[in-house]
């Protein structure tokens, strides 16, 4: 895959779709890409603040578990567009005697939600109260730390605090989101305090500050995780729900629990893989890697616009089997996923890629309509013991349901439309699965894919993905990059990407693919559409212990200003 600039003439003969700019914010160019090299530990956030808060952790005496509270509570608080308390997520767990768990922190639909409750105003599921799914963060981390951590509760949270409460000058991501949400941050009385304060919106470089959510988080660590679930935080929360338009109660939140589930296992090229169970996409990425293993990419470079081709139609079958996934705990789906799971099976699907085209949406058999979903933060973490923990948190879409309570800072997500809504076919004539409708207590499908390799019994690599439906798919050629092409860290999170979904039915490519590959997905019937990279529709977050020196490589994904940090 080389790296060459696709030209506009180019495009316009293969009659590929070029996209360079979405909407009328600027376009802020990436960070150089940093390769962290490190001896004892390391830690890989989407933010350097974030990430040099978890080495700080790992010096202090703190384990990978550690770091990983920490910077995620960081990453909560400055890019609070992407997670937050107020939100939910999963966790890999690599112990250092090489147990390995998950821990399930996704949200849950309140006990009020009814299958057809967006039926009449779908959009009641992206903005508002009603939007609003039970937020799982706190109860995850603090479950984990229970479980594994070292250092002392309140400590963890000590940085974010101190962040939030004296304050932090904005980065480059952070000012390009505030620019997109510039009406609703001078003109919504509950966000203006903070990012517009003088009546225009903050700019990069200029200092935050967010007091209501540090006395929060302050609360939090001092008296505990029930501080969030019971009691002012939780009534402050449930009162602004309702006031616009929500349904979750103090019922709700006190009844909510973190799920201590097994990690989903898959092998590549002799490693073994532990990624997340359903409802997450995990199976996913274990079925389009047992596609893909037989086809030795990387091998021939001959063939490596065919390579592109047969990687692209592993991810349609892929997506197709995702439309069959939801919550486990609401649908028998153990039939389906031992078949994503199976290497025969894989080898079924191998047989009907053809190498000389792609397929309409219907060949590769999608039950239901696929669900697209958004936001998201990822971290990764090792530390010297190989303890490591592959992160990644959520509020859904950009800063979640568009309400944050003034009264304790925090930022309510959006999970609810991660949840399909009944009765309404799409334009291929699928109707949305049965398995993904609300319920009360029902966790929504996602597409976090928080991944932990391991090779000859020990730990290699924790990575994982931000960017909704893509996040898969960028940890997948983020793998093939390391394992088959034999990139570094920086290199396999830097490189272009592709990514299909199967519905809709094209191809996305990022600019600095080769134009041959390019020319070859068009000549094979693919729908393609080229975007500027510095879109950053998907970020990667990759920790890697090297066999060959012993030394830790971190790497954050530029495309979202992400610089890791290790000692």
């Amino acid at each position: 895959m080389g790296l060459a600039t696709i030209s506009g003439a180019l495009l316009v003969i293969l009659g590929v779709t070029l996209v360079t700019k979405i909407g009328a914010a600027p376009q802020i160019e990436r960070n150089t890409p940093t390769l962290i090299k490190a001896r004892h530990g390391a830690v890989a956030t989407e933010e350097i603040h974030c990430s040099e808060i978890g080495v700080q952790v790992l010096k202090d005496g703190g384990n990978a578990m550690d770091a990983a509270v920490a910077s995620c509570l960081c990453i909560g608080t400055v890019n609070m567009f992407s997670a937050g308390i107020g939100g939910g997520g999963f966790m890999t767990i690599r112990l250092p005697n090489g147990t390995v768990e998950v821990i399930d922190f996704r949200e849950t639909a309140p006990a009020g939600a009814t299958p057809d409750m967006y039926k009449k105003d779908p959009m009641l599921a992206q903005v508002g109260g009603l939007s609003v799914g039970v937020p799982g963060e706190i109860r995850g981390l603090a479950l984990a730390h229970s479980r594994h951590g070292k250092l002392p509760w309140e400590k963890l949270f000590a940085p974010a605090v101190k962040m939030a409460r004296e304050g932090w000058a904005i980065g480059p991501e952070l000012a390009l989101r505030l620019q997109k949400f510039k009406v609703m941050m001078e003109t919504q009385p509950d966000w203006s305090p903070i990012f517009a304060p003088n009546g225009t919106v903050l700019r990069e470089g200029q200092w935050i500050r967010r007091e209501a959510l540090a006395k929060t988080l302050e609360t939090i660590g001092r008296e505990g995780p029930e501080a969030f679930y019971t009691g002012p935080i939780a009534q402050s929360m449930v009162d602004h729900i309702h006031k616009n338009g929500g349904i979750l109660t103090m019922e709700d939140m006190k009844g909510y629990k973190p799920l201590l589930k097994e990690p989903v296992v898959g092998y590549y090229q002799g490693r073994k893989i532990y990624t997340t169970p359903a409802p997450t996409s995990g199976p996913v990425l274990i079925s389009i890697l047992n596609i893909l293993e037989r086809y030795d990419l990387g091998r021939f470079k001959e063939d490596a616009n065919v390579e592109v081709h047969r990687l692209v139609e592993a991810m349609k079958f892929g997506y197709a089997q995702r439309t069959e996934l939801g919550d486990p705990d609401f649908s028998d789906l153990k039939e389906m996923i031992n078949v994503m799971l199976d290497k025969d099976g894989a080898a079924k699907i191998r047989a009907n890629i053809s190498d000389e085209r792609t397929f309409p949406v219907e060949y590769y058999n999608p039950h239901w309509v696929a669900i697209e979903n958004h936001g998201t933060t990822h971290l990764s973490t090792v530390d010297e013991n190989e303890m490591a923990v592959a992160l990644t948190s959520t509020v859904n879409m950009v800063f979640g349901s568009n309400l944050i309570d003034p009264k304790t800072g925090v930022i309510l997500n959006d999970e609810m439309d991660d949840f399909a809504i009944p009765g309404v076919p799409n334009s291929f004539g699928l109707y949305p699965s049965p398995y993904n409708f609300p319920e009360p207590g029902k966790r929504p499908l996602s597409s976090c894919v928080p991944t932990i390799v391991e090779r000859d019994g020990r730990f290699e690599l924790a990575l994982g993905g931000s960017g909704g439906s893509r996040i898969t798919t960028s940890v997948l050629q983020t793998i093939l990059n390391i394992y088959n092409h034999g990139m570094n860290a920086m290199e396999a999170v830097e490189s272009p990407r592709v990514h299909h979904q199967l519905m809709p039915d094209g191809v996305e490519i990022e600019s600095g693919y080769s134009n041959a590959a390019i020319s070859f997905l068009a000549s094979r019937g693919h729908n393609a559409t080229v975007l500027d990279i510095n879109l950053a529709k998907s970020e990667v977050q990759v920790v890697l212990r090297s066999a060959a020196d012993g030394l830790i490589y971190a790497a954050s994904d530029s495309r979202k200003h992400g610089v890791a940090a290790g000692y």
